[in-house]
């Protein structure tokens, strides 16, 4: 997730925002055809990369990538640099939004993507590896995806490496398409706009090595824990934040609802119940295929009226209805947020 705030207030915008929505859709791809795989995708570059975005990938991406590729030749053939910079599908989104301060409403950005094509190749890569594992030391799980790997190994270490790298990729890919969002803005709109502050960009679904305390066992191998008795030690664990992003104590984040709903920005409370963390969204309600049997177009129209966005049955498995409630998850999870601002889009870019 990404989100800044503009100069922009809700005066500054046109009464009609569709030019605005297509140069965004025109500058940034997104969607998927083909697979996701092939140059020829909707949602890449089509191999004719920005050269902005080419400068990105050799600083900060190129050097790392090869040797992943020394080690793991499968993630070579995938579109990395194709799809840097670019959205995606499912529920990737780039949205103009409005805050609730008063007088004067702001304008923010906000949008969310990932570590894209090549993210997902490196997971399912990575998976397999772990399943292989299990059988070459005959350890029988109750599920075959209950694979794991073990700190210590080269398995393990080259994975730490892989999602390492994915992680930065995927905060590049943010950036670059927050950079491209605002070029189309300043194409559409009169008013001359800076951001305000630096934007909010953080992960979701990924891996952090953490310190947390861990009670010690009594001599009877009961916890301990009587005052001064030396009752917790910290240890280094490797979390896994799935569906859930970073919230240690006043840290910023960003926590999206429907397209159709409100989102926030949150300061973090550090929850040590929590290990530091908070949901990253409001989560499906039904299933992509339950959407679009159960929801219409008409339905769609209605649950959007006033924003604009794609009202077709291409997006219908994205529509408001298919999502919990982002103020039921918001108050549920009040030990480990306080809300900053509350933002309400205006335009939603869907993949």
């Amino acid at each position: 997730m990404i989100a800044v705030e503009t100069s922009l207030t809700a005066e500054d915008l046109p009464n009609s925002l569709e030019d605005l929505r297509l140069a965004i859709e025109l500058g940034v791809p997104h969607g998927r055809t083909h697979g996701g795989y092939s140059g020829a995708d909707a949602g890449s570059w089509r191999n004719s990369v920005p050269t902005n975005v080419q400068q990105v990938w050799k600083r900060h991406l190129a050097d790392d990538f090869k040797e992943l590729c020394r080690r793991h030749a499968q993630v070579e053939n995938t579109n990395n640099l194709n799809h840097l910079g670019t959205l995606g599908t499912g529920n990737h989104f780039i949205e103009l939004c409005l805050d609730d301060q008063l007088p004067r409403k702001h304008v923010w950005v906000m949008l969310h993507s990932g570590s894209r094509g090549v993210g997902n190749r490196i997971g399912s890569l990575f998976i397999e590896l772990a399943k292989k594992d299990m059988e070459a030391r005959m350890l029988h799980l109750p599920d075959a995806d209950l694979a794991y790997l073990d700190e210590g190994t080269a398995h393990f270490s080259d994975y730490i490496f892989a999602v390492e790298w994915a992680q930065r990729y995927a905060w590049w890919n943010r950036q670059l398409m927050l950079d491209a969002v605002l070029v189309a803005m300043r194409g559409c709109i009169a008013t001359p706009f800076t951001t305000v502050q630096a934007a909010v960009n953080c992960h979701h679904n990924y891996v952090e090595r953490i310190r947390i305390p861990i009670r010690e066992q009594g001599q009877e191998g009961h916890a301990a824990s009587a005052p001064g008795q030396g009752a917790f030690r910290e240890q280094d664990v490797w979390l896994t934040r799935k569906g859930a992003t970073s919230a240690r104590m006043g840290e910023l984040a960003v926590i999206p609802g429907s397209m159709g709903a409100c989102s926030y920005i949150v300061r973090g409370k550090g929850s040590a119940a929590s290990y530091c963390s908070c949901s990253h969204g409001a989560g499906r309600r039904y299933s992509r295929g339950e959407a679009r049997r159960r929801f219409t177009v008409a339905d769609h129209e209605a649950a959007t009226l006033g924003i604009e966005c794609r009202k077709d049955s291409s997006v219908l498995d994205e529509t408001p209805a298919a999502y919990k409630s982002i103020d039921a998850v918001m108050a549920a999870q009040d030990d480990l947020v306080e809300v900053v601002t509350v933002l309400r889009q205006v335009l939603c870019v869907k993949g």
